[in-house]
């Protein structure tokens, strides 16, 4: 395990995950050789910060659109316009970033919106990344994860010939090995002389972690029927998804009860993104109950809306614990300064 790799990544590792992808995807081919372990640019607001982290490391412009949070946070083409249009005053845009299920707000775009999303990609000469890491989290009954290469291929011509990056990680989904740093990059239709130049800019790197990609395997390459650990697997994957359901909707609900709070479903991923209205005289912290929240400034936001992002990760009985504390210090807050 303390060797050098190929710098894409172990090839039997990678054959495996080609393999998963054409599964998951209802037997669209996937390639092991376009498989990745390990100018402008579009990103959604609410965003994942280590986005806008990286295109400042790159000294790229970032080109924000905003989710519409009366919609359950769904990405609306209008905007995707208007802000491509305003972002030509200052830079040329090259890449649409599209998470789903999304973070911090836990959306799951629908099939149509993925649609038109490819649509606006192709009309604008967007090179799509598809941030899709909590593919196996969604919680809503309404919902179905679409994976944006399933949709681009199966659209046919000309958005079939799409340039596109997908993206998946062990450090979330049902996994949560966030320490491990493991992962892929699967990329499509990449022009031969780009793929060799991005080839030979991850050979500089020399490889991945070989027990992050050792992890991945294990995503991809999970027991199958019949095998001596299958029904383990699956009783442990199923619990683990069916507390992480439950969470999602303890937290919905109980902010939603709050005096002030509004807060969307939270149909996927891992985290809720409330957002409150303070009174005029409020000047307060949640640090009084020892609560831990994430601003919402630190993931972009609406200019005069506020939101915080909290994880719905914690064991049930501790988070039904937080919630009260919560909800005794937001009672004690809104009578004090109400």
């Amino acid at each position: 395990m303390g060797s050098y790799t190929d710098s894409s990544g172990i090839e039997v590792i990678r054959q495996h995950v080609a393999k998963y992808i054409q599964e998951r995807d209802g037997g669209i081919p996937s390639d092991p050789d376009n498989i990745i372990l390990s100018t402008g640019v579009m990103v959604p607001i609410p965003q994942y910060p280590l986005y806008s982290a990286s295109i400042a490391e790159f000294d790229l412009k970032q080109v924000d659109y905003y989710l519409d949070e009366s919609k359950k946070w769904g990405l609306d083409i209008a905007e995707l316009e208007r802000a491509v249009n305003e972002a030509r005053k200052v830079c040329v845009p090259r890449v649409l970033v599209v998470i789903n299920p999304g973070n911090p707000t836990g959306q799951v775009l629908t099939r149509k919106n993925i649609e038109e999303i490819i649509k606006f990609a192709y009309k604008e000469r967007l090179f799509i990344f598809a941030d899709e890491v909590y593919q196996d989290n969604i919680y809503d009954k309404d919902s179905q994860f679409h994976s944006f290469k399933k949709v681009l291929v199966e659209m046919g011509e000309p958005y079939s010939k799409m340039e596109m990056a997908s993206f998946m990680s062990v450090s979330k989904g049902y996994m949560g090995e966030c320490g491990i740093r493991g992962g892929y990059a699967e990329i499509m239709n990449m022009a031969p002389d780009v793929k060799a130049m991005l080839l030979k800019a991850i050979s500089a790197q020399l490889c991945s972690s070989t027990i992050g990609q050792a992890a991945i395997d294990c995503v991809v390459n999970a027991p199958k029927p019949g095998e001596p650990s299958y029904e383990l697997f699956i009783k442990e994957k199923t619990n683990v998804l069916q507390s992480l359901k439950r969470r999602a909707e303890m937290v919905t609900k109980t902010f939603n009860s709050f005096e002030g709070f509004s807060c969307n479903p939270v149909m996927g991923a891992m985290y809720a993104f409330p957002q409150f209205k303070l009174p005029p005289k409020a000047i307060e912290a949640a640090k009084k109950a020892g609560i831990c929240i994430v601003p919402g400034s630190g993931f972009g936001q609406k200019e005069g809306t506020y939101h915080f992002r909290t994880t719905i990760l914690p064991q049930e009985e501790d988070l039904k614990k937080m919630l009260s504390m919560f909800d005794n210090f937001h009672k004690e807050f809104m009578s004090q300064y109400k």
